[in-house]
């Protein structure tokens, strides 16, 4: 028996490299079951399925996998397949990555972050609505990990702040410890260090005695179980909001920008999707989620019931609350009056916003239209805005300085260097999405998307809107075991030969699977933010399965409302374009597939 367990751990412990070298031979069958070309094109699909799975290896150079596969394998030429790393898309994601490093290069988002907690006020209820509101805001120009590591430790000194560090962490040590042990040996995210400064055992600007939070004697069991339900509800709303603001915006997290890659590969002619008619119909639904994402996590942790609103308030709550108001204006006066570089960045930002929704907003001409069709895309308004950044100066420019000969000669230190861009910007996600990319080219080169179509013909009597809605529950919760960017690569090739199918127009289809893959809710590796969350060590799984569950079963009822109704008039939803006709007859114009014997003769 002993020796089966050495065995098995071994095996455990290996199990990257055995993926790694099995799964090319496991799946080796593909090849030869399907058509040559189409065979080849689905076997280096799901090789990379598995890799990005298992991560056997970094998700990034999985991402590489198609420059080596297809050219060798016949599928696309090495030109095709290198060109799909730097589409536009890219470099306006890339844009918006440089921004983001700019906001937090000057602590702008940390500022915005406290006075919008300032505003909503501190009874925990408005606390937990604030901190959705400042996190999914944040998470629509950061991203979401960003955005949950900031707002992580602010909620943490709220917390400390309106009960105080004994009592608030004495039923919490042992699932703390559980849950810590548990986040590294699942390898989860760790602690980020600016979290750490909250985190210590002890408070020493804090009280040393402890004063409860409602109408309660001190030490009741009541008590303490409502101040854990306050620190779940702060901890779990958080990556909650990030997960869900990242799908306001175009740029807010990467399936938004694989689903405009992939529109491009498949219909160059479409033009619907762009920041400005994306922000239009994903902003409303972000905000009708947060209402009543805030309303549950709030009955679930936050105490709201209707004795709570009328009840008076108590001199031992006042002083909590007081407390804790006192603490973020500390926070907030900590920063020091607003810098000429803060500024610059938040008038910059504002600009890059503005831009990127005003260039083509449809239901009014943009300003694009003043310059040559076609040429003008979001990239380029996004890397002009950003371009500034590297030389507008940090400090507020003087002719004194001009004037005065004796006055040092320091050259100006721009809103961001370089070095400080190649230090912050997630690179790898380039990588990330150019694979995707180049997965959906080999897919329609190849004739895969035919192929699959046809495998597709019995769903063609299914209702559309029951398609949908099956197809984004099924999305939402594979994607709690999955890479939210890896599902959308895989199941995007395969919805727009869906819509083919149901002769409806292929937005319809591909947009609620794209943000469905973003609401993963229900476990600690579902999401980075959820890993983050939950390596903190204040909540268990199973505060994560019974909230997360809920909010994906809201949040797929939402999508499905939103895409049923306002989005019909903002992409025409309700036609079969003819960018979808002229590649449905691009696809039935392809010569007939050869059959593959090869199995056959074995």
């Amino acid at each position: 028996m002993a020796a089966l367990v050495a065995v098995a751990k071994k095996l455990w412990s290996a199990r990257r490299l055995l993926v790694l070298l099995l799964a090319p031979l496991v799946l080796l069958p593909v090849v030869f079951a399907l058509p040559p070309k189409e065979g080849r094109c689905l076997y280096v699909i799901l090789l990379m399925v598995v890799y990005w799975c298992v991560e056997a290896l970094p998700i990034s150079v999985t991402a590489l996998l198609p420059i080596i596969f297809f050219p060798f394998m016949g599928i696309l030429p090495s030109n095709k397949v290198c060109s799909q790393y730097f589409m536009d898309t890219n470099f306006l994601f890339l844009s918006g990555l440089i921004m983001a490093s700019a906001i937090e290069e000057w602590n702008l988002h940390r500022r915005i972050a406290l006075k919008v907690l300032m505003l909503v006020g501190i009874q925990p209820a408005r606390l937990i609505l604030g901190m959705m509101l400042t996190t999914s805001f944040l998470s629509m120009w950061l991203s979401n990990t960003a955005s949950t590591a900031m707002m992580l430790p602010i909620a943490s000194a709220i917390l400390k702040s309106l009960f105080g560090q004994k009592e608030a962490r004495k039923e919490l040590n042992r699932e703390s410890e559980e849950n810590t042990a548990a986040a590294r040996r699942n390898g989860l995210h760790t602690v980020p260090a600016e979290m750490q400064r909250f985190a210590s055992t002890e408070d020493k600007d804090g009280p040393e005695e402890v004063e409860a939070p409602l109408d309660l004697q001190p030490g009741s069991k009541k008590e303490e179980e409502y101040r854990k339900n306050i620190w779940k509800g702060f901890l779990i709303s958080i990556p909650y909001s990030a997960s869900i603001g990242g799908t306001a915006t175009l740029t807010g997290t990467v399936p938004n920008l694989i689903l405009l890659g992939q529109l491009k590969s498949f219909f160059p002619q479409c033009d619907l999707v762009n920041f400005g008619s994306w922000f239009i119909f994903a902003f409303p639904l972000m905000l009708l989620f947060l209402l009543v994402g805030w309303l549950w996590i709030s009955c679930l942790y936050g105490g709201i019931t209707v004795r709570g609103w009328r009840r008076k308030k108590s001199e031992i709550r006042a002083s909590a609350e007081d407390r804790a108001r006192a603490m973020i204006r500390e926070e907030f006066q900590s920063l020091g009056p607003i810098k000429f570089a803060e500024q610059a960045v938040f008038i910059l930002f504002c600009m890059f916003a503005i831009l990127l929704f005003s260039r083509d907003p449809k239901f009014v001409p943009g300003w694009a239209s003043f310059f040559t069709p076609g040429y003008i895309s979001d990239a380029v308004t996004g890397v002009s805005i950003v371009t500034i950044l590297f030389f507008f100066p940090s400090q507020r420019p003087s002719l004194k300085w001009w004037l005065d000969f004796k006055a040092p000669n320091v050259e100006t230190e721009p809103l961001l260097t370089w070095k400080k861009a190649q230090e912050t910007v997630p690179w790898n996600i380039i990588l990330l999405l150019g694979g995707g990319f180049a997965m959906a080219k080999g897919c329609e080169e190849s004739g895969l998307s035919a192929w699959i179509g046809q495998q597709m013909q019995p769903l063609e009597n299914v209702p559309p809107m029951l398609a949908v809605l099956l197809i984004t529950a099924v999305i939402a919760f594979f994607t709690e075991f999955a890479s939210n960017t890896a599902a959308t690569i895989i199941f995007l090739p395969i919805l727009v030969e869906l819509a083919m199918r149901l002769r409806v127009n292929p937005l319809y289809v591909m947009i609620p699977g794209t943000v469905g893959c973003s609401y993963a809710f229900m476990l600690p590796v579902s999401t980075p933010p959820n890993s983050i969350a939950f390596a903190s060590g204040h909540l268990m799984v199973k505060d994560m399965v019974r909230t997360g569950f809920l909010m994906n079963l809201m949040g797929i009822l939402l999508l499905n409302l939103a895409i049923n109704t306002w989005a019909q008039t903002i992409f025409q939803l309700g036609t079969f374009p003819d960018w979808a006709s002229m590649h449905l007859a691009n696809a039935t114009s392809l010569p007939p597939t050869v059959t593959n014997n090869t199995l056959r003769t074995l």
